[in-house]
């Protein structure tokens, strides 16, 4: 979503333009979202944090400064918001994701499900700043300049937290004897 779009949404949300309001929420959800699953490892939790991020963003929305990107400022809300329910829940919970087969051969998808349970497994092992850069690289596909700007650190530092989670999560998928060394 381009910057100036965000900005003439943001400008009519503020005027109480109720259908600004749904395109923002339609353009970010599914982010917000995949960013919040990946922090929680739960597809409940992730929906709740992605309700309480729009509640944020439109109770601070008049606090939102347009020399920075709006999905900076989302994506913070959004990590902020999963890191905290993370925190007061403290227990991790299986994950049960639905998995669909997608024309796939049965034992194909059966491997892809149990990969991605191996990986999603290793990601909640991580701290919480090397989860949030594989989150934000991997799965939500940004620059590492854009990374920066989400979590306010410098760019060098980003290239070192992702390298230090590959590293990690390289051994952890050694251990699962899914990556040979």
């Amino acid at each position: 979503m381009s910057n100036n779009r965000d900005h003439a949404l943001i400008k009519r949300c503020l005027r109480g333009d109720r259908m600004a309001l749904g395109e923002l929420v339609t353009s970010y959800e599914r982010p917000v979202f995949n960013v919040a699953y990946r922090i929680l490892g739960n597809p409940d939790d992730a929906a709740d944090i992605t309700q309480i991020v729009f509640l944020r963003v439109f109770e601070r929305l008049d606090q939102y400064n347009p020399k920075y990107k709006f999905f900076s400022w989302i994506y913070r809300i959004a990590i902020n918001e999963s890191i905290n329910q993370r925190n007061r829940d403290r227990h991790e919970q299986p994950l049960e994701e639905e998995r669909v087969a997608g024309g796939s051969h049965p034992e194909d998808a059966l491997q892809n499900a149990q990969l991605s349970d191996v990986i999603q497994d290793g990601l909640m092992t991580l701290q919480e700043d090397y989860r949030t850069v594989v989150v934000l690289r991997h799965f939500s596909e940004l620059s590492y300049r854009d990374i920066a700007e989400v979590l306010n650190i410098p760019e060098k530092t980003v290239k070192s937290r992702l390298y230090s989670a590959r590293q990690l999560m390289k051994v952890q998928l050694r251990e699962q004897g899914v990556v040979q060394r």
